[in-house]
């Protein structure tokens, strides 16, 4: 019942957070088979809501503000894109914000079948970020039968939940790979061990947005080329944006930017 209770209070909770715009800072590592750091790069993103969808652009590589050339660029890339935006017809828009506001198939149905395909069990209980949660591990029902093509993933996962006991919201959720996992047509076989964590925040009084994204993934490619990375995702300076000003959200001026910039380098710093 209470992972019943999660997975309800995840979907309002969707809902809602599709109105935020945050800043993305994406650290990527590529390792070799001894676990030594091969390449290693840094990407920061604005995500604004221009004409009713989000629009991604790149503001900072390697914790530093992009060269004027390729700031310029971006900046032009942005004007383009809100300008083919605003030319749409109104079938047009309705179509692509509708995409948008739709939680993807793949992703709601699978969601809704994570109550059915796994065995839950009650771990403990305690606190994370100052709030009371209960601790829930889960491990695949192995007689289960998968509705959805991304459900069949559940048989080679296990996983830990961390669930708000005042608005039964996930908070924080683990998962890891207990069994290889093969995916169809593109020769890719996810290895054992490979696993993620997120942890989520709250924004606003109700509203859980993601906090940090972390993933650690070992994976062979075709037959020989086998492929470690680590990845770690940092949001931060969560704003609503009212629902008068969805359709028309121009991008914030320089100066405006460079602050949510500095903030964030502050929130995210070691």
């Amino acid at each position: 019942m209470k992972i019943l209770n999660a997975v309800a209070a995840d979907e309002r909770n969707w809902r809602i957070a599709r109105n935020y715009t945050f800043l993305q800072r994406v650290e990527l590592r590529r390792l070799d088979v001894q676990g030594i750091v091969k390449v290693a790069e840094v990407q920061t993103y604005d995500v604004t809501l221009q004409e009713g969808t989000p629009y991604r652009q790149l503001v900072q590589r390697d914790d530093r503000p992009l060269p004027p050339a390729e700031d310029k660029r971006e900046q032009e890339s942005l004007a383009k894109s809100i300008a083919e935006r605003r030319q749409e017809t109104e079938a047009e828009r309705a179509k692509r914000v509708s995409a948008y506001e739709r939680r993807p198939d793949w992703q709601r149905e699978a969601w809704h079948e994570l109550p059915e395909a796994f065995e839950f069990q009650l771990a403990g209980e305690g606190t994370l970020d100052g709030h009371s949660v209960l601790i829930i591990d889960a491990m695949p029902r192995q007689e289960y039968q998968p509705r959805s093509r991304t459900a069949k993933l559940f048989r080679s996962l296990k996983g830990r939940f961390w669930v708000n006991q005042q608005d039964h919201q996930i908070v924080k959720a683990e998962a890891e790979v207990i069994d290889t996992i093969s995916v169809e047509f593109f020769l890719v076989r996810v290895a054992q061990e490979s696993r993620a964590t997120l942890e989520l925040t709250c924004v606003s009084d109700g509203v859980w947005l993601p906090n940090r994204l972390q993933v650690f993934a070992a994976a062979r490619l075709g037959l020989l080329k086998v492929l470690r990375i680590e990845q770690r995702v940092d949001y931060s300076r969560y704003s609503s944006v009212p629902a008068d000003a969805r359709t028309i959200y121009p991008a914030e001026v320089p100066d405006a930017r460079s602050v949510r910039l500095n903030g964030f380098a502050k929130a995210t710093s070691p």
